[in-house]
């Protein structure tokens, strides 16, 4: 059964921005953002190593975007690849858009949400951590995850 579950919400979870407490917000993205939160999103910020709430995180669902719900990336998308941050190895289609960053001198890849604009992290490419080889390294204060619970209750009263 909880394969079932599990395919369901592969497949179907991306539509829950639909339901009430998840639209997808189309402006004001960042009024009701904490200090560190606006820190981190807006401010292109990065949360210490090790302390995001979704590091180690294995629930079935989707990672939304804090700021806007726009639905980003899948569970299945994730992987434990311990470096300190939530790292997917695929995203939404459409759902990210990737930005040079040279700043601190570095020529990294930024990924920002693709509504909003707000700061998520960077992509990797070429680390062969999974077989796409490539790691969104994603700052957990920058998500939040809709497991399949809830999900379901928005879905059976919308």
């Amino acid at each position: 059964m909880s394969k079932i579950y599990s395919l369901f919400i592969v497949f179907l979870l991306p539509f829950i921005c639909l339901a009430q407490n998840y639209k997808i917000k189309k402006n004001n993205f960042f009024n009701k953002l904490t200090k560190e939160e606006r820190r981190i999103i807006v401010n292109k910020g990065t949360e210490r190593k090790w302390s995001g709430k979704y590091n180690n995180h294995s629930k079935s669902g989707v990672y939304v975007c804090k700021a806007c719900n726009n639905p980003l990336f899948k569970s299945s998308h994730k992987f434990n690849s311990k470096c300190g941050w939530p790292s997917f190895d695929d995203e939404i289609k459409g759902s990210i858009v990737r930005v040079p960053d040279y700043s601190y001198g570095m020529n990294r890849t930024e990924i920002i949400c693709s509504n909003c604009k707000g700061h998520l992290g960077h992509v990797f490419e070429g680390e062969r951590y999974t077989d796409k080889n490539v790691r969104h390294c994603v700052n957990s204060i920058s998500l939040v995850f809709i497991d399949i619970e809830t999900y379901l209750r928005i879905k059976a009263n919308p």
